[in-house]
Parts: C-alpha cells; sequence; structure tokens
C-alpha cells in the first residue's frame, strides 16, 4: 500500500532519488510559501491574484529565507541537506512536480534555476567583515 500523505511521497522521493535529506524538500515547500507571500508583499498586483513564482525567483525567495531562518549558518545547513547550489533547488522542485506535489508552467524549465547566485555570494559574503580604511592612503608624488 502506496501513503499517499506529504511525508510518505517526500519519503518515497528520498528513498528514489538519495541526493537530498527530506528536510530539504520542507525547506523548498515552506521557501515557496515565502517567496509567494515576499513577492505579494512588494507588488500590490500579486497580492489580488495568484501568481506563478518562475525558477530565478523561487531561487532569490529561497535565499532570503534561508538566511532568514538560519542566518550566517544557511550554507552549512543546506549543505547538510545535500544543497550546494541554485540548481539542487531546481532538482528538488521538478522532484516535487514530478510527484504531484508542485505544478509548473510550460514556460518552465529545470535550467531557470542555474547559476542565479553562487552559495558563496548568498551565504557568506553577507556576514564577511567589511574592510574599511582608517586613514586615507598617502598621496603618491
Amino acid at each position: 500500500m502506496q501513503d499517499d500523505t506529504y511525508p510518505g511521497i517526500i519519503q518515497q522521493i528520498c528513498k528514489e532519488d538519495p541526493r537530498y535529506d527530506r528536510r530539504a524538500y520542507d525547506f523548498v515547500r515552506l521557501g515557496l510559501d515565502y517567496a509567494a507571500k515576499e513577492m505579494a508583499k512588494r507588488d500590490a498586483e500579486r497580492a489580488r491574484s495568484s501568481r506563478h513564482v518562475t525558477g530565478q525567483e523561487l531561487s532569490l525567495g529561497l535565499r532570503y529565507y534561508a538566511l532568514d531562518q538560519y542566518g550566517p549558518l544557511a550554507k552549512t545547513v543546506l549543505a547538510a541537506w545535500g544543497i550546494q547550489a541554485c540548481e539542487d533547488f531546481g532538482e528538488i522542485v521538478y522532484n516535487l512536480i514530478e510527484y504531484g506535489l508542485l505544478s509548473k508552467t510550460e514556460a518552465d524549465k529545470k535550467e531557470d534555476f542555474a547559476g542565479v547566485y553562487t552559495f558563496d555570494e548568498a551565504f557568506v559574503q553577507p556576514y564577511q567583515p567589511v574592510h574599511r580604511r582608517l586613514r586615507p592612503a598617502p598621496e603618491t608624488p
């Protein structure tokens, strides 16, 4: 007997594709909700109608969601779940689509997640100290 509940489907996905921890799927699902709400806040038109989130928009939303949830540990947490790059978000999303937990439009493709940002620029650089000069450099003749 197949378990058709969300946890049962995620368990089946993880059994067939062990690259990602089940928490990675929960993160993407919750991050999608976060991204949609943030987009709606910024765009009153979106607040009145349901709007599709593109791969690039979702990648950006997942960045902000990870920073909000995990702060400077975001890259480490995502890596522990098997997520190393935006392309992994695409793999997870398409696994969820394959099992009917998400939908896509004809314009959507996995490649929409490719190269949106690097994890270093997204999750490491915001926490790097800013180097400032205390005195101006001496002028050269």
